[in-house]
């Protein structure tokens, strides 16, 4: 059988394969609320085959978005509007994930397609950002957020620790805490973005502290048998590599040991000098040490909608899930066309009947 339509487990969720839909915000929701857009597009991708489709990064506080037009948990009215798109994700096959996140200082942003900077402040869809330090993230997002204090440190932890609850609550079973992308958490970890001095900046240690404490607050309210995972820039691209992959899989060993299950290896987003080697499956590599180094199970993303190039990064053990994104926005039966080009046996993949009857017959 081919490698990518393999069943894969973690605790007590089992995928019917290895392919998953990452989180892909939409920027189509009202005031936080998410609405028949994210139920079309969510039970698409579902219905397609994937096994495993984790919603849009979703704040956990007003100010945690990206955009005025992104999704939100941060009350029991904007939770229990993900309900129908939760059910209908199981009714398809697929494992209903959400992502958490805050957006910290790269909050408050026009949509992609409206501009993709930061709202000035004179406009009032817009709102002052939070990071760990005053230092704008610069290039095309140039406002300067407030720095942080620890009652804010406090306060967002338990935003996330409410999400959590809230997510556990209308039914998702996979959870993924956003620790990427020059976000809030990311910027607590990186020296670009922090320059504390306090316990939460400095060292290695303390730039660290905001993301683990983080976590073991959410796993005290996140259920034991079900997946919590993160999804971590672990490195920068920015000429000092080696370094923030080691401190960065430091960093995973200890989570590990909090009990974090998987994670997604990403990039930091940090700085606009990053200077990021695009090309298909280029961060195959660094999961795989990541994997191999910290002895847990990863998934990663950019460069693997390409069905050979996905099944070779689970054979060749790299990764255990490939998340595939853009290609399943192009396709939301991109699991059908892979199955097709990998000649998988029709057992190990499933078509809806309306549509199996017209694709299989002719």
């Amino acid at each position: 059988m081919s490698a990518l339509f393999q069943p894969f487990s973690l605790k007590d969720v089992t995928l019917r394969n290895r392919i998953a839909v990452p989180p892909m915000c939409q920027y189509s929701a009202v005031d936080g609320r998410v609405n028949d857009w994210h139920l079309a597009n969510y039970t698409g991708q579902a219905r397609g085959g994937a096994g495993l489709v984790i919603v849009e990064a979703t704040a956990v506080a007003p100010e945690g978005r990206i955009t005025p037009a992104c999704a939100g948990i941060w009350n029991d009215d904007l939770a229990q509007a993900f309900v129908p798109t939760v059910e209908s994700i199981k009714a398809q096959g697929a494992v209903p994930g959400i992502q958490i996140a805050h957006a910290g200082r790269k909050a408050s942003a026009n949509r992609p397609w409206e501009g993709d900077d930061h709202i000035g402040d004179e406009d009032p869809r817009g709102w002052q950002t939070i990071a760990p330090s005053a230092i704008p993230f610069g290039g095309h997002l140039s406002k300067e957020p407030r720095e942080m204090t620890e009652e804010d440190i406090a306060r967002v932890q338990q935003d996330f620790v409410q999400a959590a609850r809230r997510a556990r609550e209308v039914g998702f079973e996979w959870l993924e805490l956003h620790f990427a992308h020059g976000y809030l958490a990311q910027s607590f970890f990186s020296d670009h973005s922090n320059q504390r001095s306090d316990a939460y900046g400095g060292s290695a240690e303390n730039r660290s502290r905001f993301l683990r404490e983080t976590f073991a607050a959410v796993r005290e309210v996140w259920p034991e048998n079900l997946p919590l995972t993160i999804r971590f820039g672990v490195l920068e691209f920015d000429g000092r590599d080696e370094q923030t992959l080691s401190e960065s899989i430091d960093l995973v060993k200890r989570l590990k040991g909090d009990g974090l299950d998987m994670i997604s290896v990403s990039i930091g987003f940090s700085t606009p000098e990053a200077n990021i080697p695009w090309a298909p499956a280029f961060m195959g590599p660094i999961a795989e040490r990541v994997r191999s180094e910290a002895q847990i199970p990863v998934s990663s993303a950019w460069g693997f909608g390409e069905p050979q190039i996905a099944n070779n990064a689970v054979e060749q053990g790299q990764l255990d899930l490939v998340m595939v994104g853009k290609a399943h926005l192009a396709n939301p039966h991109w699991t059908y066309q892979a199955a097709r080009e990998l000649k998988v046996d029709k057992a190990s993949w499933t078509l809806p009947a309306p549509y199996a009857h017209w694709l299989e017959r002719y």
